[in-house]
């Protein structure tokens, strides 16, 4: 990539956090939207939800270049729909997560100026059961067992989930565990943060339990 496009390349940093519990999935991501402009130098531009849904039982992170996710999503969803209205069926997670295994395969492979890169983690519930599957910009595949994350905050994430989860752990001790690392890569990337969102997926519902926001605090310093 030439020195003069890559001034223009949207690089975003964020975290966002799958993982599989004793009772289904708890899924996780900051809020802070960020771009990049010369010399390295970050810019932080807004805030979005990263954890978008794609039907009423399923939902999934985005992580990337915002644009490129969200275009993504919006095609996935009319396929979806489209597909769930020719057969009158609803669509599996497994259904899902490869038909954006597809898409995102097809998209970095299109010729561009700026390919397409967009990694998601998609969580839901079907008539088998609760799945999360991570898919990544170049389309690969794979079923998460234990836990999986994304963003530019993996590198402190992967350190607390490598040393703190355990199998068989509860939701609501994902939700704790997912918290936990979404402050403290926040404290430490300033990439990531600006508040969080956090799903729990079970045989029986899909909900959102955490849906906070950081919001910035001046004090008067009182001199003795």
């Amino acid at each position: 990539m030439n020195q003069e496009l890559e001034k223009h390349v949207i690089k975003t940093g964020t975290v966002t956090i799958g993982i599989v519990c004793k009772d289904g999935v708890v899924l996780g991501a900051d809020r802070r939207v960020s771009y990049a402009g010369g010399g390295g130098v970050v810019y932080f531009a807004d805030k979005m939800k990263k954890i978008l849904e794609i039907t009423d039982r399923i939902i999934t992170t985005v992580a990337g270049g915002a644009a490129d996710a969200k275009k993504e999503i919006q095609v996935l969803r009319a396929e979806v729909r489209l597909k769930e209205l020719r057969t009158r069926e609803k669509a599996s997670v497994s259904e899902v997560a490869n038909l954006l295994s597809n898409m995102a395969y097809q998209n970095i492979r299109t010729p561009s100026m700026i390919p397409m890169i967009a990694h998601f983690l998609v969580a839901g519930r079907d008539s088998e059961g609760v799945w999360l599957y991570d898919v990544s910009p170049d389309g690969h595949l794979k079923e998460v067992k234990k836990y999986a994350s994304s963003g530019a905050g993996i590198m402190q994430v992967d350190a607390i989930l490598d040393s703190e989860y355990r199998e068989g752990m509860s939701s609501q001790e994902a939700v704790n565990l997912i918290k936990k690392c979404i402050i403290t890569t926040s404290g430490r990337e300033p990439s990531v943060g600006a508040g969080m969102d956090i799903y729990t997926i079970t045989k029986d519902s899909l909900k959102q339990v955490v849906e906070q926001e950081a919001l910035l605090d001046f004090k008067d310093i009182k001199s003795k």
